[in-house]
């Protein structure tokens, strides 16, 4: 068995069109059959049911799969740290952020970095807070960066300087004009809200709570599942909502969202990192430029308030 008839099998099973698989892997459709063919004469067993132009995986290509997946897994692993005797020069990370995050306060840091290590390809995954948790811990990426916490000792964790939940409502609707809401009105309003799962979700019903407003009494009008979207709905006044100042921004300057009371504490954002597994150098040199920017941005003096002048 060689890694090429694993990495052709895998391609197959994945797509289930052996066709399309060999496209991909830049084959032609009688190597990757006979590549398939070769490894069910050698170990006397059916990996594909062939139901006409259909195929399908057995039982037996179904345990081999994750079989197959783990072992290229490894060898992913083993180029990883072999691409280290070269230093900084070349290599890969994988990365996963929820959608704040990815969208607003990683590109200029992923920007920075790539001035520095060029050679250094960075991909980057959107996710919410407790899937992308789920992929560091299972490997699919070197860091994960998320808005809420998780329950995971295995994962180490680095704060960093976060934002703002902010609460907001379009022009037209009634609040528009108010400084701040009492809790009941807010027990009562129609909500817009990300999917369960979202670091702002979480954020807000922790926030909300601590006012003694019961989450799972929300009248919750809209569930949506990007940050964008939910801005759009409350814009076009579908409700309220209350988002990351990253996000909101915009809206707020162009006089197209109105921010209300009460204000929500500022919050932090977590980078992930799984605890046991081998630590690439680019991975610790991604790491090591976040902490000198958190570090950075805590010396930082605040700016002088200007002082009140008479009439």
């Amino acid at each position: 068995m060689t890694l090429e008839q694993l990495r052709i099998f895998i391609a197959v099973a994945e797509s289930l069109h052996v066709t399309r698989a060999a496209a991909k892997l830049n084959l032609t459709q009688s190597a990757a059959s006979a590549s398939i063919a070769a490894l069910e004469a050698r170990y006397h067993c059916r990996l594909f049911h062939r139901t006409g132009r259909r195929i399908e995986l057995t039982d037996t290509g179904k345990e081999f799969l994750a079989a197959a997946k783990a072992v290229m897994a490894d060898v992913a692993q083993a180029e990883s740290v072999l691409s280290e005797l070269s230093g900084l020069q070349r290599g890969h990370l994988d990365l996963q952020a929820s959608q704040t995050i990815a969208n607003y306060w990683l590109p200029p840091l992923l920007q920075k970095f790539h001035q520095r290590h060029p050679g250094i390809r960075l991909s980057v995954t959107i996710g919410n807070t407790a899937s992308v948790a789920r992929a560091v811990l299972e490997g699919q990426a070197n860091l994960g960066f998320i808005e809420g916490d998780i329950d995971e000792p295995i994962l180490t964790r680095l704060p960093v300087q976060g934002d703002e939940l902010v609460l907001v409502v379009g022009k037209g609707h009634p609040w528009a004009g108010q400084k701040r809401v009492t809790p009941a009105a807010l027990q009562q309003a129609a909500w817009v809200m990300r999917e369960p799962g979202s670091g702002t979700r979480q954020i807000l019903e922790d926030a909300l709570r601590r006012l003694g407003v019961d989450p799972a009494r929300l009248n919750v009008a809209l569930e949506l599942p990007s940050n964008e979207a939910v801005r759009s709905a409350v814009i076009a006044g579908a409700g309220i909502t209350a988002l990351s100042s990253l996000v909101v921004d915009a809206g707020l300057r162009a006089s197209r969202l109105h921010r209300v009371g009460p204000i929500f504490a500022s919050r932090e954002f977590l980078v992930l990192r799984h605890g046991e597994r081998h630590h690439s150098k680019a991975e610790t040199a991604l790491l090591e430029m976040i902490r000198q920017q958190r570090d950075h941005t805590a010396r930082r003096p605040a700016s002088p308030k200007k002082a009140k002048t008479s009439a």
